[in-house]
């Protein structure tokens, strides 16, 4: 990909031009481009615009389209695919990046582009009508059309500061491609460039999540509000009390902590103030933190601002005064929230979430954490390590209504600690041009072999009034979210499961080796064996099930005919085990599995309801015969996993009984699903994202 500097020096050449028409048209009180200068445009571009030709179809001709828009999430955004006028309908009725494709401008070259607009039906279609190469050269000419459109969008992008105008949308449909590349129709819309908010100062996150001193407004002496809660958890998870500070006027100590009259009785600057008052006292308050310059960072707990037609101008009001305050010296205080669940830090020592500890603990699972999770929503964060701690997060951050921190803010920060490796992010919406901000923070995050796992809301028409009415966002087009953060370098879920899946998996197999996209599959059980056969394509992405070696083939046979299931089972992949094999026999075919040159990941399924397989808890038929044996799978799989750099995923497809297998197994780092088509879809996406990730390392 082109270096910024490079791209901004091919839109500086073209500027003269199509500068001089934008200005022509902004003379004459236009925002748009007439034909004419359309036609110069276009010819700047190598392209011939040839909008008076009949729009005759030849049985050969390809209709396709290509577009540049200035979005409000994402900036300048490139996308092509099907045109013509069947373009709205393909949309609805074709597979993910079928009908089209999108890219961030700023993180895509022509070469990557094209890569990305082989997928799609059009291409296809151009590809099978095409003259011979001599005659039409299909992909020279796209790639020259996409180097100078991508030229264009960061020459007149709204994050070049010298852009005299700024590009808002580009349309070419129908484009047709002959010894030319012939735009039948066009359309061009500019703007002035706008001045955007302060840049935030994110360095000082590191006070809000490792804070040396933290403050609490809203704690009540006698009721247990969502302040004292606060402050209980505070306790409850180890931060030092000498440490705390309660802002209530008339109070000297509550629950041992001390207490002050108001932020400017303060003898020293807090790292991190809590802010758990009524939503209409958050107004006045902000302003005194501000003015006081008592804080470093902030976290808004209230909801409802900005949530309401009521409160959204003087949230966006408030939102002013913030930012306006990150241009005095130091940058002023950042804030969190508002409608802010709060932040759970293992390595702060303190938990300010206002659910009782008695209602969400939070064992460590991990022998190192080293996760983050940032999620609009507290309650999403509250579900899923609720329903699966072994996510195990080393930070939770509720971002709120992004009164202040964004997204990408967030992203960016994270992405530059070492110690943390997956980042599992839940999305409402994007403030104004932080999309972008989020997409470049998850190739940085990428780059340096982290994993970035994303669900994005608002998918539907009814979801998105629901996103608004919760913290205040806007939720943008799900097709052009989900291509530029993908195309970024972050793994997309589609639903809550999925989400937690991913995230499992990325954390899981973090440190394993994924050398390609051939797989094992094991099971005592036929159906399973097929079951993960049959979930080994995603939309753009497949693993194959490849032949065994026959070092491997002879291996499993001696290991059948110790366990005398020679007569029972066929050695192939995958291979149905039969559900007489005990734990041992499972796990020497594994080994034997990931020993084999032609395969990079393995899937077992462990059978657990099998009667040779020690699973249970305790066993009554058979006393000992249970998951406390040393030969049990609990015992003996995960030295197996540990010593291999191939990725193992377990199945233990079985109802409560065999929670505790399960449980024993993932607490030892082993990655365990509950059913084979789960398992084995979450392996195939991340095997995808991984492979995707080492060809961005290196191509950059």
């Amino acid at each position: 990909m082109k270096s910024r500097p490079q791209i901004e020096q091919q839109g500086a050449d073209a500027s003269p031009s199509v500068a001089t028409l934008f200005d022509t048209a902004a003379v004459a009180e236009r925002d748009s481009l007439n034909p004419t200068e359309l036609g110069l445009l276009l010819s700047s571009l190598g392209l011939v615009f040839t909008p008076s030709a009949p729009q005759v179809r030849r049985s050969s001709a390809v209709e396709w389209r290509v577009n540049l828009s200035n979005t409000r999430e994402f900036g300048m955004v490139i996308s092509a695919g099907l045109g013509g006028p069947d373009f709205d309908l393909n949309e609805g009725n074709f597979k993910k990046d079928r009908a089209t494709v999108y890219a961030a401008t700023e993180l895509t070259d022509a070469v990557d582009f094209l890569r990305l607009f082989k997928r799609t039906f059009a291409y296809q279609k151009l590809s099978s009508v095409a003259a011979p190469p001599e005659q039409c050269p299909a992909d020279q000419q796209l790639l020259a059309c996409f180097e100078r459109l991508l030229a264009l969008a960061n020459g007149f992008s709204k994050s070049n500061p010298d852009a005299p105008f700024v590009l808002r949308r580009l349309e070419l449909n129908p484009v047709q491609i002959g010894i030319q590349l012939n735009v039948q129709a066009a359309h061009c819309e500019f703007d002035v460039p706008m001045v955007g908010p302060l840049a935030r100062p994110i360095h000082k996150i590191e006070k809000l999540i490792h804070p040396a001193s933290i403050g609490i407004i809203g704690v009540s002496s006698g009721s247990m509000n969502f302040g004292r809660i606060i402050l209980k958890n505070l306790i409850g998870s180890g931060y030092d009390k000498s440490r705390l500070t309660i802002i209530r006027p008339g109070e000297t100590e509550i629950d041992g902590v001390g207490c002050v009259e108001s932020l400017k009785a303060l003898d020293h600057k807090l790292d991190l103030l809590i802010v758990a008052v009524a939503a209409s006292a958050v107004y006045p308050l902000v302003d005194e933190i501000i003015e006081t310059d008592s804080v470093e960072s902030v976290m808004l707990i209230p909801g409802s601002l900005g949530e309401t037609q009521a409160s959204r101008e003087p949230t966006a009001a408030l939102a002013q005064r913030i930012n306006a305050a990150h241009g005095k010296p130091g940058g002023g205080p950042i804030f969190l929230g508002a409608n802010c669940l709060g932040v759970v830090s293992h390595p702060g020592r303190y938990d300010s979430w206002f659910i009782p500890l008695e209602r969400l603990p939070k064992p460590q699972k991990k022998v190192e954490r080293n996760s983050v999770m940032l999620s609009q929503s507290g309650a999403f964060m509250i579900t899923r390590l609720s329903q699966n701690p072994w996510l195990d997060p080393r930070y939770m951050l509720a971002l709120g209504n992004q009164t202040d921190l964004t997204h990408g803010d967030m992203l960016e920060y994270f992405a530059g600690l070492p110690e943390i490796h997956t980042l599992g992010i839940y999305i409402e919406g994007f403030k104004d041009l932080d999309g972008l901000a989020f997409a470049k923070a998850v190739r940085k995050a990428v780059l340096k072999g982290k994993q970035v796992v994303v669900y994005k809301a608002g998918r539907t028409a009814p979801a998105k009034g629901g996103v608004m009415g919760h913290t205040a966002s806007v939720a943008g087009d799900a097709a052009l979210f989900e291509s530029v953060v993908r195309q970024a370098g972050a793994i997309v879920a589609e639903d809550f499961n999925t989400f937690d899946d991913l995230f499992y998996i990325a954390g899981a197999l973090h440190e394993k080796k994924i050398g390609g996209r051939r797989l094992g599959a094991i099971s005592g059980a036929g159906f399973e064996a097929v079951g993960v056969a049959d979930s080994i394509e995603s939309d753009n992405f497949s693993m194959e099930m490849c032949a065994l070696e026959p070092d491997t083939v002879r291996l499993i046979e001696e290991v059948l005919v110790t366990k005398k299931l020679n007569a029972l089972v066929e050695v192939r992949n995958p291979i149905d085990i039969n559900p007489g094999a005990d734990d041992e026999a499972h796990l020497q075919v594994v080994q034997a599995f990931l020993q084999d040159p032609n395969i990079d990941a393995v899937v077992v399924g462990l059978d657990p309801t099998a009667p040779s397989v020690r699973a249970l808890q305790a066993s009554k038929l058979r006393p000992g015969f249970d998951i406390n044996d040393p030969q049990s799978t609990v015992h003996l799989m995960p030295p197996l996993v540990q010593r291999n750099d191939k990725p193992v995923i377990g199945i233990v497809d079985g109802g409560q009984l065999y929670d505790a297998m399960s449980a024993a197994l993932m607490d030892q780092g082993v990655c365990i699903f509950r059913n084979c088509a789960r398992g084995t879809r979450a392996l195939v996406r991340y095997v995808e994202a991984r492979l995707y990730a080492d060809s961005l390392r290196g191509r950059f």
